[in-house]
């Protein structure tokens, strides 16, 4: 019997687990303080409601429709032999991309954990740091995180992931409006941020434009994996422009959210924002021995991305899952879980003990194919099936009136063409 969300509830926490993830903490405030503040804020907001959001839905309609994974769902519209090769490649990516997530992971957990039970000090940085370094300590904590992801996806949809999701995510938000709070009672946060969110429209070109339309399409959980998976557990009649916009303005909240804790914080005390990807290592250690009360404050914030990580971590092994699952159905269900936690255990030594290799990896495994493997799902939906067909299963009309036809064209000419210009964009950077 095919498991489903006991809600719509349900599956939006869910769904936002699968979508709040480190990309919104780390990735997010520091593209904002390269490119441009509040400009790129307004932005992107925009771009996640006009290509973000109706993306998501074209992923939700065809993950509801076939049910039983990636794999199935791109045999459905790209045929037999080009839909498995591209089915079990996005399988691949997102095993490889599982792996060293894992790893970072692992390492904000450890940093969490040592801010808890030590706190960040200028005397024990070097510790932190040390330790960080450890790669056989890391490794320890990440094995135990991958054997923690299987153990959610063994106890099933209901008991496991979405009772989980639906405790831990409005903890999550309450925990996070909290932290809001006591950064904007430092003395001149209020004020700082109030000058940073005031537009610099300047600012912004078309090197600003692209990141911001790579992040909204990025912060989502976009891929042809995660949404296609996760929506072959919604309910046959749910609507799915309601759970769309719900999720993607619950990511993009999220994302507003930890820069309006993070920005009058860090502009208050003289952090630069522009970090990048060390924000989380090396910034925040800094951010919260500086801030009052921060070693409370930093730890609960650590904690709280800690955990919407997991649940990220958790829906990337839910992926390969579902889908061998759904193409070998005679193997025992345990079996294929733990196969898939010792590739995982597997994989991950490589990304610990040369942690390096992780930003290479993520380039090509994360921003890259995730761009790619959503451009090749909307294309599958909107050409491969028939128009009828779409019209039925996502908004739920046999009769389409001229919006209908119109947010279809946008799906089927617009949303590919703004996904190969981030592919491209992406591509370009790379290469310089």
């Amino acid at each position: 019997m095919q498991q489903i969300f006991t809600s719509r509830m349900a599956s939006i926490l869910t769904l936002l687990g699968v979508a709040i993830g480190l990309g919104n903490v780390w990735r997010f405030p520091y593209m904002m303080g390269r490119y441009g503040g509040s400009a790129f804020l307004i932005v992107y907001l925009l771009f996640t409601l006009f290509f973000a959001f109706p993306a998501l839905m074209a992923e939700l309609t065809l993950g509801r429709r076939s049910g039983k994974g990636t794999v199935d769902a791109f045999r459905m519209t790209w045929g037999k032999t080009w839909g498995t090769i591209l089915g079990y490649l996005l399988l691949v990516v997102i095993t490889v991309a599982g792996a060293y997530y894992a790893v970072v992971v692992g390492n904000v957990l450890y940093t969490a954990g040592f801010s808890t039970g030590i706190g960040f000090t200028p005397e024990s940085a070097a510790m932190y740091g040390a330790y960080l370094s450890n790669g056989w300590m890391q490794y320890g904590i990440t094995v135990v995180l991958i054997l923690a992801s299987i153990y959610v996806i063994d106890r099933g949809l209901v008991n496991g992931i979405e009772r989980i999701s639906k405790i831990f995510m409005p903890l999550f938000f309450v925990a996070l409006f909290y932290m809001i709070a006591r950064a904007w009672m430092v003395p001149g946060a209020l004020d700082k941020c109030i000058e940073f969110l005031q537009p610099k429209w300047g600012l912004l070109h078309a090197p600003e434009l692209f990141a911001a339309l790579g992040q909204a399409f990025f912060s989502v959980g976009l891929g042809g994996t995660f949404v296609v998976v996760y929506a072959g557990f919604l309910r046959k009649d749910e609507n799915i422009p309601k759970v769309a916009l719900a999720t993607g303005l619950g990511d993009a909240g999220a994302s507003l959210l930890f820069s309006l804790f993070l920005i009058p914080s860090m502009l208050v005390l003289g952090i630069p924002m522009d970090s990048g990807p060390s924000l989380i290592f090396d910034t925040f250690p800094k951010l919260f021995y500086q801030m009052p009360g921060g070693r409370f404050v930093g730890s609960l914030f650590l904690l709280s991305i800690s955990i919407v990580a997991f649940l990220s971590l958790v829906a990337a092994y839910q992926v390969p899952f579902t889908s061998i699952q759904s193409e070998h159905p005679g193997i025992e269900r345990r079996k294929i879980l733990w196969m898939i936690g010792g590739v995982q255990v597997i994989l991950a030594l490589p990304c610990v003990l040369f942690p390096q290799i992780i930003g290479t990896l993520d380039l090509v495994f994360g921003s890259g194919m995730q761009v790619l493997g959503s451009a090749l799902c909307i294309l599958g939906l909107t050409w491969g099936l028939k128009r009828s067909e779409v019209f039925q299963d996502m908004m739920k009309v046999r009769e389409p009136r001229t919006i209908h036809r119109l947010i279809y064209l946008w799906l089927q000419w617009i949303i590919p063409l703004a996904l190969l210009a981030v592919l491209v964009n992406y591509i370009i950077d790379v290469a310089s």
